[in-house]
Order: C-alpha cells, then sequence, then structure tokens
C-alpha cells in the first residue's frame, strides 16, 4: 500500500496522522525512504520506513460506507473475553497492533463489558482508553462530527451491546424453601419404602 503528501492514515496504536512528506535517508549505508507522519492526537512526527508499511499495519482510515457496519459490530451483543487474566490480554494485544478498527471494536467491547463487573488492572485500563480513543477519533475524522457526538453514539451503542448480551445469559433460579419442601414429600415416601424393604431383608436373613 503506498500513499501520497496529504493521505491521512491510521498508524496502530498511536491513531490517525497525517503523511507530511516523503523523504529519503541514508541508514548504514542503506538508502531508505520513509513516510513522515504528524499524528494529529499529539501533533508529533512519526517516520516510517515506506518498505515497511504493511507489517507495521499503516493504512488509510475507513470510507464513509463502513460507519455504520462500525457502530453494528459496536451494537450486536458479542462479546468474545478470556476469564484468564494472561489469555485475555494476548488475544487483546495482538488485536491492537493489527491496526484494524474491527479488532479494536473487539477489544473495546471485551473489556467495557469487563469493567462493568470487576476492577480492570492498569494495563487493561491503559489498553480500554486506547481502544475508546481510536474508535472514536476514527469515526470522528472520517464523518465530520465533533468527537463528543460521536462519543455519545458509542456509549449508545456499547449499551446496546451490553443489554443484548446479557439478556442472551440464563437467568439461574434460585432453590426456593418451598421448593426445598416438595422435594421432600416426594423423596422421603420413597426412603421409607426403601428402608422398611432392606429391614425385612435383614430379618428374614437375606
Amino acid at each position: 500500500m503506498t500513499f501520497q503528501v496529504g493521505d491521512k492514515v491510521i498508524y496502530p496504536n498511536h491513531g490517525l496522522g497525517v503523511v507530511e512528506r516523503i523523504e529519503t535517508k541514508t541508514i548504514l549505508g542503506t538508502v531508505c525512504d520513509f513516510y513522515q507522519l504528524r499524528m494529529v492526537a499529539n501533533e508529533t512526527t512519526v517516520l516510517v520506513p515506506v518498505n515497511n508499511v504493511d507489517s507495521v499495519g499503516l493504512r488509510r482510515a475507513v470510507c464513509d460506507e463502513e460507519i455504520q457496519r462500525l457502530y453494528g459490530l459496536l451494537s450486536d451483543g458479542n462479546i468474545d473475553s478470556h476469564q484468564n487474566w494472561k489469555g485475555r490480554f494476548k488475544d487483546n494485544s495482538d488485536r491492537m497492533r493489527t491496526g484494524s478498527i474491527y479488532d479494536v471494536v473487539e477489544v473495546l467491547k471485551s473489556l467495557c463489558y469487563l469493567s462493568k463487573t470487576k476492577n480492570l488492572s492498569f494495563r487493561e485500563k491503559r489498553m480500554l482508553d486506547r481502544a475508546r480513543f481510536l474508535v472514536i477519533s476514527e469515526i470522528s475524522e472520517v464523518t465530520h462530527q465533533p468527537m463528543t457526538g460521536v462519543e455519545t453514539m458509542v456509549d449508545e451503542a456499547l449499551c446496546k451491546c451490553f443489554k443484548t448480551k446479557d439478556e442472551s445469559i440464563p437467568v439461574r433460579r434460585p432453590v426456593t424453601t418451598t421448593a426445598v419442601a416438595m422435594a421432600a414429600k416426594v423423596v422421603a415416601p420413597k426412603v421409607a419404602t426403601a428402608t422398611r424393604a432392606t429391614a425385612r431383608r435383614a430379618m428374614s436373613g437375606n
């Protein structure tokens, strides 16, 4: 994938950047071309080797047609999360490194849902904040909407997602004292009958 000066690109785990220029540098005797990116979030400059674009996951921002797909994914109720911390953190870290906005959405849903029921570790909190920023900032850039408005829409989609997820989980009915009493009435006669039969066999010597 090649880019031109002025192109808006997504750099995995860093967010939106603008290609300001393409320059050539000689490093250890090797001539290399670099994209010079200005990162929108903090105005820092990043150099990305042209030959490493695919390996680092540099890509163009999604198009307008994909925005509705993103919101659909945010609200679909499908949440995948390991109970094991190490497995969960590895999977989410791998997803964040791909640069795919769809992978980042999955991380956002997973960690946001998990945070409803338990305290996240410091590293997971930081990952959640990063995923949230990356999703909101890219949608905001593509739709030309303010980030505050996009944030509200993302939160509404996530609420729908969590509601759908919760409704899909079977509810375990608590065992009531009435249920216990009814079970006892059924079991007790059978136990008594078996006890009497055992006593008769013992008396008859069998």
